[in-house]
């Protein structure tokens, strides 16, 4: 049987954050975890058009903040952030009065974000695109936006047939065991006439993936011929005066 770990889950406190950042015992713990998802559920279903990646979570005492990740900041806000505003106000009578703050951050290049590009193949399936044509075209649009490889994965009831199957393509290098490469994922489902049809995609983006630090794997320590390590410990350990 297949083992399938989440790639964000997998790669945990090595070069992926948590979404939310919060901790509490018990009943307070069900509770917390039962408003996030009700939070996450009302900012899917009112922000479905927005490019919205994902929501971060966090709390501190009586407050919580909540940092939505898009590609079209101005649609979120409003005209005079009017959007905000309601937004802000209904989180609020979800969080039981919790006071709320909304930051939003932009996605500079989402076609580089695996989220935003599972999407918006899923959209084009259910306008009854041809599956290949959309995933190529995502190929195509991601590489030359300079990622360093790309793999995607449609399955279901593909072009309309009575029995389902997945197809998936790949260019550029992809490793899903490799910790250290800056690799993300996402998902996303097509609603089409003849069933839901799942979409995966896996970016591989360059080293420099904007946090401005490189995580440190086991091919990058440091050489232990070379004195770095200070006093005579490194390099050769054999007594100098053999006889």
């Amino acid at each position: 049987m297949g083992q399938k770990v989440n790639p964000i889950a997998f790669r945990l406190a090595v070069n992926k954050d948590w979404r939310s950042k919060w901790y509490a015992k018990g009943k307070d713990y069900t509770d917390k975890l039962h408003e996030d998802l009700a939070i996450r559920g009302y900012l899917k279903n009112k922000l479905q058009n927005a490019g919205l990646a994902r929501v971060v979570i966090e709390r501190a005492w009586n407050s919580v903040r909540v940092t939505l990740h898009t590609s079209r900041p101005g649609l979120i806000i409003g005209r005079q952030g009017k959007e905000i505003e309601v937004m802000t106000k209904d989180l609020t009578g979800l969080c039981k009065g919790a006071q709320v703050k909304i930051d939003i951050v932009e996605i500079r290049k989402p076609e580089l974000d695996a989220q935003l590009v599972a999407e918006q193949i899923a959209v084009q399936l259910e306008r009854r695109i041809s599956f290949r044509r959309a995933m190529k075209r995502a190929l195509q649009t991601a590489m030359e936006f300079g990622a360093e490889g790309i793999r995607l994965r449609c399955a279901g009831r593909l072009g309309g047939a009575d029995i389902a199957r997945a197809e998936g393509y790949r260019e550029g290098k992809v490793p899903l065991q490799t910790l250290r490469v800056p690799l993300d994922y996402g998902f996303a489902e097509a609603r089409t006439l003849y069933g839901i049809i799942g979409v995966k995609c896996w970016v591989n983006k360059k080293e420099d993936d904007g946090t401005g630090k490189q995580p440190q794997g086991r091919g990058d320590r440091p050489d232990r011929r070379g004195g770095d390590r200070g006093g005579d410990r490194g390099g050769d350990r054999r007594p100098n005066n053999r006889n």
